[in-house]
């Protein structure tokens, strides 16, 4: 597995590289920073010193000295402004530079911790969609472990918070759908469920509670519809909108980038991509146009419009489409780290054959 998310403290992960941020002068910071030059012992320091300045972005390394590893990588994030001072550039530029490095050095692993989320201010859902999107991006062309170390002091309460915000959106959009799946709408909205003359009648129903409109009657039956004629039934038929095979080519031709990027990233064999794109009338699973969805880093808009494609949809009444629909939002295209996410949950893994609740 080339990429891990791992609970530990980020001096005590044996890897061939640690990954530091650093202070950008050579001055012990708070934090990771200190942690490592305390497990790695003053002659970190001094070789840091030697180095100088580090400019934001960049990387450099040194021996490891006293912490379980050969080299540790140090790269310089961005502070937190307001999101409009180029800071996602330049954390993106920071992972990259470590990456590079430590494929440049012959590293067969690197442990990061989440770079920026600390005492740098970067919103946390923001770094790790960052740090995320770069070491998929990396690994599909390298072969390297690269463990993203969450769980030690400051990272441990970012991650803890992470997940308790993914389980409380969990909780409010999906006992929301289930509570209008119960009753028909929002408990704002039930006065009229009451007034009905008849389960029957509250079925005919069909405004729903999203339409915002309680005052608008029930419909009643509609009479009979004749049956389509044969001409009617061909004109309908070559109204049709493009398959899903049609549809997905259509955005592969929009996209820059190789299709190889795209399956990579979605966890989805060149195989099974080739037949979807070759046979026009191709079914897929739900799970494998969701990890498309990831692998071409859609929103969840255009998410939705391809599972439409399939005949699928992604419903508030699934957790599993909450859970994805939740990192989807928040740009966090990687179907490992949604998977980690889906078992802390105690739910379905996104793998296509696999029953979803």
């Amino acid at each position: 597995m080339p990429f891990q998310i791992i609970r530990n403290d980020i001096t005590k992960v044996k890897a061939d590289a640690i990954v530091n941020t650093a202070n950008p002068h050579p001055i012990i910071g708070s934090g990771t920073d200190s942690a490592i030059h305390k497990a790695a012992g003053l002659e970190l320091l001094n070789a840091r010193k030697k180095i100088g300045d580090i400019p934001p972005g960049s990387a450099v390394s040194t021996p490891a000295f006293n912490l379980p590893a050969r080299y540790v990588i140090h790269t310089v994030g961005p502070s937190w402004v307001d999101g409009k001072h180029g800071e996602e550039r330049v954390l993106r530029r920071a992972y990259d530079s470590a990456l590079n490095l430590a494929d440049q050095l012959g590293c067969r692993s690197v442990a990061f911790p989440l770079m920026a989320a600390g005492s740098y201010g970067f919103p946390r859902d923001l770094a790790l969609s960052i740090a995320i999107s770069a070491f998929t991006d990396f690994l599909m062309d390298h072969d390297m472990t690269v463990y993203l170390v969450l769980f030690n002091g400051k990272a441990f309460s970012l991650a803890s918070s992470l997940f308790s915000d993914l389980k409380s959106y969990i909780d409010d959009n999906y006992v929301e759908e289930q509570t209008q799946k119960e009753y028909g709408s929002s408990s704002k909205q039930r006065w009229w469920q009451k007034s009905l003359a008849s389960p029957k009648e509250y079925d005919l129903y069909k405004e729903g509670p999203s339409c915002g409109n309680a005052s608008k009657a029930p419909r009643r039956p509609a009479a009979s519809a004749k049956p389509l004629l044969a001409g009617s039934l061909k004109e309908l038929l070559g109204q049709s909108e493009s398959t899903f095979s049609e549809y997905l080519l259509d955005i592969l031709k929009e996209r820059s980038g190789k299709d190889s990027e795209v399956y990579k990233r979605a966890e989805i064999s060149k195989q099974l991509f080739s037949k979807m794109l070759s046979n026009k009338y191709y079914q897929p699973t739900k799970n494998t146009v969701i990890q498309l969805a990831i692998g071409l880093q859609l929103d969840v808009n255009q998410t939705q419009r391809l599972l439409e494609k399939a005949g699928y949809t992604l419903t508030r009444s699934s957790k599993v489409d909450l859970v994805v629909q939740y990192y989807i939002e928040r740009k966090v295209y990687n179907v490992k780290f949604i998977n980690l996410a889906l078992e802390d949950c105690g739910l379905p893994l996104l793998k296509t054959g696999m029953p979803r609740p």
